[in-house]
């Protein structure tokens, strides 16, 4: 049975996780200044990020990077506060209007709570570990479901795509008449996108920093209405009624897109595919995405657990060598391009959630992972003879990366081993070794002495990940593994000339 009286307001009551505190209500993180950083899994940090700048930019969008620097923190905070009262009655999880579901789509059929967690085991999939088994879900788990689902919901056959809201309404039906299957939401994609959000040192700055102005709303052209309206202050009727139309081409309709419609009930919750979205192929895409404009095709960057998102930081901050680089993350054009006049150091996270797909079905399996990185950067130093430094010191790994990854390979020949899977294994310790030094490199890598202390390191871990995968007990081995094992004193060779 579902809700009548509103109850658990998300202002007030603590549901949203912060690192070192637990959970907190919206009131806390615009009012509580030691707040650090949000909790919460990849997925999770995604969506909130994305609905607390939404609840920010209804609050307060300066015109300017002038009035955002005004603004500050504080006033952000402000001017949320105010906001946050004045909407009070929008942010009841149940009740008349309960926050971000639809009452309407009650006809639906209920699924229960573990249906839309991807790390929930359902139907005939074998539970490995007690995590994948579904658990009992207090409010503030359930509030935070709600968010994740309108952006980062799982395609699939879960959702009940009978019910349609919209008279003629075509979308949910597929070429034989019957219910199509569910899309993705749209800052999950096929799979799984990788965000990218400016970090500050609490909270409250970070949000501030993830703020646009309307000058920097005007540039994003792939939203032809500009900021629009929070889905909260009036949710769609449907999915293409003119509310759903105006959320397509704002802003707010990509932060909130509504790309679910829910209702909670006991034990579950009426399900339903909501807002469909274009995605990247058709222009649009989300600001925190990291893509390629080059081609006749927008490219986009997706997690990838293999490869982690710190490696793709030259491509992150490749707008600071060149105007129009061929990977662009707006998100942080926009922010680190402020930040470099204030000189706050800062950090970038980046993340996401990878995902498989089978006949329209997305799930996670087997290598499948959220992933997550935070690197911290100093705006002093954030010029192009660091770029270039630090561009040539990843190329230097990405070359040393592939040559471990040959000799591996050619050691599996030797030994009449299927080569792939074991060279892939050891150039993905590789990196996971290398990573521990990635905040290292990245403060020190104009300094040439500091760059060969590094280069030094690497290069033991380069022959720790041979050596793993390829031993050398026997007489056999051994002579594979002298023939095989590949030589770095070219790479320790480092260029001390400083580029200018």
């Amino acid at each position: 049975m579902e809700e009548s009286g509103n109850r658990f307001s998300l202002i007030d009551e603590p549901w949203i996780p912060v690192v070192d505190v637990g959970r907190v209500s919206l009131k806390q993180v615009f009012s509580d200044p030691q707040l650090r950083t949000l909790g919460g899994n990849a997925l999770q940090k995604i969506a909130l990020m994305k609905m607390l700048q939404a609840i920010c930019q209804a609050a307060v969008t300066p015109e300017n990077d002038k009035q955002w620097r005004e603004i500050g923190a504080d006033g952000l905070c402000f001017a949320t506060l105010n906001y946050l009262e004045k909407w009070h009655d929008r942010f009841w999880l149940y009740g008349e209007r309960p926050f971000l579901q639809m009452p309407a789509i009650v006809r639906a059929e209920i699924k229960p709570f573990g249906a839309v967690l991807p790390e929930v085991s359902t139907g005939n999939t074998t539970v490995l570990t007690q995590g994948q088994c579904e658990k009992p879900m207090s409010d503030a788990d359930k509030a935070l479901l709600v968010v994740v689902q309108m952006s980062m919901a799982l395609g699939g056959k879960k959702t009940d795509n009978s019910v349609v809201l919209t008279t003629g309404y075509t979308g949910k039906t597929n070429n034989k008449g019957k219910s199509a299957t569910g899309k993705p939401g749209s800052a999950l994609a096929f799979m799984g996108l990788m965000h990218s959000f400016c970090m500050g040192s609490t909270l409250r700055e970070t949000l501030w920093l993830n703020l646009f102005s309307t000058d920097d709303i005007a540039g994003l052209t792939q939203y032809p209405a500009g900021l629009g309206r929070a889905p909260w202050e009036m949710m769609p009727e449907g999915e293409d009624c003119p509310v759903a139309r105006e959320l397509k081409r704002t802003l707010m309709g990509r932060l909130v897109p509504v790309g679910r419609f829910c209702l909670l009930a006991k034990g579950g919750l009426h399900y339903s595919e909501g807002i469909s979205h274009c995605n990247y192929k058709e222009g649009l895409y989300d600001p925190s995405v990291l893509i390629n404009k080059k081609g006749k095709e927008l490219k986009v960057q997706w997690t990838d657990p293999s490869r982690r998102p710190w490696r793709e930081l030259t491509s992150l901050l490749a707008f600071l060598q060149v105007q129009g680089a061929e990977w662009e993350c707006e998100q942080l054009r926009i922010a680190v391009t402020k930040l470099r006049q204030t000189k706050i150091s800062f950090g970038i996270w980046s993340g996401g959630l990878r995902v498989s797909s089978n006949a329209g079905e997305q799930y996670v399996s087997g290598s499948d992972d959220l992933v997550e990185s935070l690197l911290w950067l100093d705006p002093d130093e954030l010029n192009l003879l660091w770029f270039s430094h630090f561009q040539g010191e990843m190329t230097a790994l990405d070359l040393l990366a592939k040559r471990l990854y040959g000799g591996v390979s050619n050691w599996c020949r030797e030994m009449k081993v299927e080569p792939k899977p074991i060279a892939a294994l050891a150039t993905e310790l590789f990196w996971q070794l290398c990573e521990h030094q990635a905040q290292d490199l990245i403060e020190n890598c104009t300094d040439p002495d500091v760059r060969q202390r590094l280069r030094w390191q690497f290069s033991l871990w380069f022959y720790q990940a041979f050596d793993t995968f390829c031993p050398h007990e026997s007489t056999r081995q051994l002579d594979a593994w002298a023939r095989n094992r590949p030589g770095v004193a070219d790479y320790l060779e480092v260029p001390r000339k400083e580029i200018v």
